[in-house]
């Protein structure tokens, strides 16, 4: 596979047999004590240390039939559930392993687990048995790369470091070296979609996995390579680099974690070596003819040498993200894709203003209307293809009024207004000269802070003579619970609030964005990353 460093046997000569790393496995019969074992493809020799399938139970495992290209990490990941690996020994000319467990219980219940489970590594069917062994050595001078993954896996091992799906727990980070790294998205003014990040990162080595998730109220990712090397590589050329100009910032860790367990290929999570997974229970698959029209536009990204910045053009980026999520921009031409479609709405609830609100977190709204026919569906134009790409990402899924909404881009190039003298209840808006837009002025400050919805609310604009306690009383008069309140030190004219959920926190930033506080000051309300 390109850009993954393959075992390169590095042995000794001894008469005609070329000899991988004078490893050796010790075996309960003494005269196995020296036993070595050729692992450079010159299969003619007979592996002397091969086991049978009825071995008695060890805990060094035997497994066979491995594919090709398999790295050292995926063996060692298939042992981690049940203990500590304490050692491995790759035999790549064999499509073999051996990997030793610390205690061999954990390799009693591995092979019980597996003898009912079949294993798959990249898509293949593997074979694990005992084997006649009862401890591995090798010479780490000559095996060091396994040894550096595998001292990698120990530094961190917990007792189980596989993560299912989006549910991530991590905190702590390691300096030892893992195939994975955790990645966060600061400044996200245009969209980063999974394939982006599969894109910048494909030129340091092949990218076996990727999950993508919201934490901490921040974008943020976890990508597996094949080899510790590339993730490496991949870390010291692109942390701190912005994707597009001046924004989207990389920050880049090692992960805790050293193998994913990707269930769904879908626009959140993706498992390269397996095209055959669903694309997950309610969650879209990609879109083949988004993941076409991204291909064509790839190129913009392309990372121009291995440690040049990522800064490409915004007409540029706003083409990448056009392609990566089929949204019009200014000057690209990608059909309607300015309108929004929101469905599951609370009819009895729901207003022109109240979408207005929510949705000008993320973008310049420029017309509402509330569907007559279907009053839980409304159409929202916003100012341009990369803010209704920013609204649906941020705000689908979440809850308004009580129900999880749906957002999705609409086929309709642009929101009619009623005809002249037609009532339609009130049910369609013009925002276009609404004075509340966060965008209109270019350099914005609120570029820079672009959130998804969160408990925590970020409050602006503050007049002296109003305090914590009013704050929080009006706050609570939403109808939800104020958990903290902190005034920013330097100024008090910023406050940071905490609601007891997103969803309180949605209902009050909708009430009372914009509220009159008096001497002319207008409450601004937006979502925080922090937390109190």
């Amino acid at each position: 596979m390109d850009g993954i460093v393959t075992d390169v046997a590095v042995g000794v000569k001894r008469g005609s047999d070329e000899l991988l790393s004078g490893s050796v496995l010790n075996s309960p019969n003494s005269n196995m004590s020296s036993l070595v074992v050729t692992a450079n493809g010159n299969d003619n020799k007979k592996f002397k240390g091969e086991d049978k399938m009825d071995g008695a139970p060890s805990r060094v495992l035997h497994i066979r039939k491995l594919p090709g290209e398999v790295t050292e990490t995926e063996v060692i990941a298939l042992g981690l559930p049940f203990g500590k690996v304490t050692n491995i020994l790759m035999l790549k000319g064999k499509n073999q392993a051996f990997l030793e467990l610390a205690t061999e219980e954990a390799a009693i219940t591995m092979v019980n687990y597996y003898s009912a489970v079949t294993p798959h590594l990249r898509n293949q069917p593997i074979y694990i048995q005992y084997s006649n062994h009862k401890e591995l050595k090798t010479d780490n001078t000559l095996n060091q790369r396994a040894q550096a993954v595998l001292q990698a896996v120990t530094a961190v091992q917990t007792t189980n470091t596989s993560i299912s799906g989006t549910t991530v727990s991590e905190s702590a980070v390691t300096p030892a070296q893992s195939p994975v790294l955790r990645i966060i998205i600061d400044n996200m003014y245009y969209p980063v979609t999974l394939d982006v990040l599969h894109q910048i990162f494909s030129k340091f080595g092949a990218v076996l996995k990727i999950i993508t998730f919201t934490k901490n109220n921040q974008f943020q990712a976890l990508l597996q390579y094949g080899d510790p090397v590339n993730a490496q590589q991949a870390k010291l050329a692109l942390d701190g680099q912005n994707i597009y100009n001046a924004c989207c910032t990389l920050r880049i860790d090692f992960s805790k974690l050293v193998n994913l367990n990707v269930k769904y290929n879908n626009d959140k999570s993706r498992d390269y070596t397996r095209p055959d997974l669903p694309s997950g229970d309610g969650q879209p698959a990609l879109d083949p003819a988004i993941a076409a029209a991204f291909a064509k536009e790839t190129s913009l990204l392309a990372v121009p040498g291995a440690l040049s910045p990522l800064g490409i053009p915004n007409a540029a980026a706003a083409a990448a993200a056009a392609a990566a999520g089929r949204v019009g921009m200014p000057g690209v031409s990608a059909g309607g894709n300015t309108v929004l479609l929101v469905s599951n709405l609370n009819e009895e609830m729901v207003t022109p203003q109240s979408l207005f609100t929510l949705f000008g977190v993320y973008g310049d709204v420029q017309r509402v209307k509330i569907l007559y026919n279907k009053k839980d569906s409304a159409l929202i134009q916003m100012a341009d293809g990369n803010q209704s790409q920013l609204a649906m990402s941020h705000l689908n899924g979440q809850k308004m009024y009580g129900k999880i909404i749906r957002v999705t881009l609409s086929k309709h190039q642009t929101v009619q207004l009623p005809r002249e003298g037609l009532d339609d209840q009130g049910l369609t808006k013009d925002f276009g000269n609404s004075p509340l837009h966060r965008f209109k002025k270019p350099g914005s400050k609120n570029f820079q802070n672009i959130f998804p919805p969160s408990a925590t609310l970020h409050l602006s604009n503050i007049p002296p003579s109003v305090s914590e306690d009013d704050l929080r009383t009006l706050f609570a008069n939403t109808g939800g619970t104020v958990k903290a309140f902190k005034f920013f030190q330097r100024d008090h004219k910023m406050a940071l609030l905490q609601m007891s959920t997103v969803e309180e926190a949605i209902q009050a930033l909708i009430d009372l964005h914009n509220y009159n506080l008096g001497e002319n000051h207008h409450l601004r309300v937006s979502f925080s990353k922090s937390t109190i």
